[in-house]
């Protein structure tokens, strides 16, 4: 199979021009340059467009999500601060039931 431009991988996946760009800009799909500059989307490509929108449709999320996770699988320093926020919610609600259920007992 030949190289589509974007506009062909466009009209043959069913994103826009201007999403193909969005999504190269996330990292999530990075077709291959031209000499010239020119995008160049192969099977490859052409399959992580098809397989990314399944998984939106079959999970319900959003670009943003899929980004967002690309984003923490990159970056370590992100990952942490994320990690670390939840382990604190996760505290925070284990703490508010294990007072609740002191207050249950004295009651």
């Amino acid at each position: 199979m030949d190289e589509l431009n974007v506009g062909e991988a466009a009209a043959r996946t069913g994103w826009s021009p201007r999403m193909l760009r969005y999504l190269e800009r996330a990292g999530l799909v990075v077709p291959r340059r031209s000499a010239a500059g020119y995008r160049l989307y192969g099977l490859l490509e052409l399959n992580q467009l098809r397989s990314l929108q399944e998984l939106r449709r079959r999970f319900g999320v959003e670009l943003t999500d899929v980004t967002f996770a690309a984003r923490l699988r990159r970056d370590p320093a992100l990952r942490g601060a994320v990690d670390t926020w939840l382990a604190g919610t996760e505290l925070a609600a284990l703490d508010w039931e294990q007072r609740k259920h002191e207050r249950l007992l004295v009651a």
